[in-house]
């Protein structure tokens, strides 16, 4: 797949500033935690580019590949912590906005496992991460984790 649009070229004041508050946000809790959040969002949402580049990621960080390939079922899956647990089903309902869901539960969870100052963290994150999902999917970005990796140094 060819991107149809170089987002990066096309608007770059904003994407050398979306790109920095990503960096930032991601930074900004536990590093694997935000990498699975990444991943489930993106599984969500059907984007490759994003898959692709966060298992990478992950596996850098030292995620384990059964980790990996058990998070879409992260719920009957036994590896999973009560925090990343809390972290995965406030993505999935935030992710999964407009399918009508009570967040109820979800937030419930957050609120056991996450302070305030964190859950706007992650909720912060989870934003992002659907919003690169949107301009990778809506623009056919494919991004080789390589080349992700140098476009973040130089933002």
């Amino acid at each position: 797949m060819s991107a149809k649009i170089d987002i990066f070229s096309a608007a770059p004041a904003l994407m050398k500033k979306w790109m920095g508050v990503s960096v930032d946000v991601a930074a900004s809790l536990e590093p694997n935690l935000i990498e699975l959040v990444k991943i489930r969002a993106s599984q969500i949402n059907g984007c490759a580019n994003c898959i692709n580049m966060h298992t990478a990621e992950a596996r850098a960080k030292g995620e384990t590949e059964q980790r990996i390939y058990l998070l879409s079922a992260w719920r009957e899956a036994p590896c999973y912590s009560d925090r990343e647990r809390a972290a995965l089903g406030w993505t999935e309902a935030l992710t999964r906005l407009s399918e009508g869901h009570s967040q109820a539960s979800a937030q419930e969870a957050l609120r056991a496992e996450f302070t305030e100052e964190e859950q706007v963290k992650l909720t912060l994150m989870i934003n992002i991460i659907n919003g690169w999902n949107r301009l990778a999917v809506g623009f056919g970005l494919w991004i080789e984790p390589a080349a992700a990796k140098a476009a973040q140094a130089a933002a």
